[in-house]
């Protein structure tokens, strides 16, 4: 099951792909360009807000939004640890 947080981001993604009809949870969303470098820092705002935190560039790598298994690991899991 999808959790609301991951609903909204998949919903961003697939709203900046039309191409795209779902989303893999290993698709590399860096390599497919699914979040290209024009809408990351929009797609930062909005994992911001969905988890009511900051996000310290110093503290995230890349990797960290490869795909949406490794941001739900990343930003949403820690909320049930």
């Amino acid at each position: 099951m999808t959790s609301e947080p991951m609903q909204e981001v998949e919903k961003f993604i697939l709203g900046r792909n039309p191409e795209l009809d779902h989303i893999t949870r290993d698709l590399d969303l860096i390599d497919s360009r699914a979040i290209n470098s024009l809408a990351f820092v929009e797609f930062i705002f909005l994992l911001e807000e969905l988890t009511q935190e900051m996000i310290d560039p110093e503290e995230v790598d890349l990797d960290d939004f490869r795909t949406l298994d490794a941001l739900e690991a990343r930003f949403f899991k820690k909320e049930s640890a």
